[in-house]
């Protein structure tokens, strides 16, 4: 549970603190930007179960592959599209952390 608490709390944390220290002067539209970009947990609708405390979503999910992690790398190249893929990329980096806990609280046997 504390896990699950303190993923989702990132995911608008994060957001505020990049849009904070990078764009200060546009906060609220930057920050809404990045939040928005959580939009791409819905292709967790595809999996069976939908949702799953205990299972990564880096590699398991449509939009969570690694090839769309590097569309996102790519994308944030273009100045009209970096804000979104950086939204992504922030989502894809606190989702890998999420992965990272998932290991620690159940060691392989």
């Amino acid at each position: 549970m504390l896990r699950a608490n303190v993923h989702l709390a990132l995911h608008a944390l994060v957001p505020a603190v990049i849009a904070a220290a990078f764009w200060r002067d546009k906060f609220w539209r930057t920050w809404l930007t990045l939040v928005a970009t959580m939009v791409i947990d819905l292709d967790h609708l595809l999996a069976d179960p939908v949702y799953d405390a205990n299972r990564c979503s880096i590699g398991f999910h449509p939009l969570h592959s690694y090839p769309a992690i590097a569309a996102f790398g790519a994308a944030a190249l273009w100045p009209r599209l970096r804000l979104i893929a950086m939204g992504l990329l922030i989502h894809m980096a606190l989702d890998g952390i999420d992965c990272v806990w998932i290991c620690y609280e159940q060691p392989p046997q």
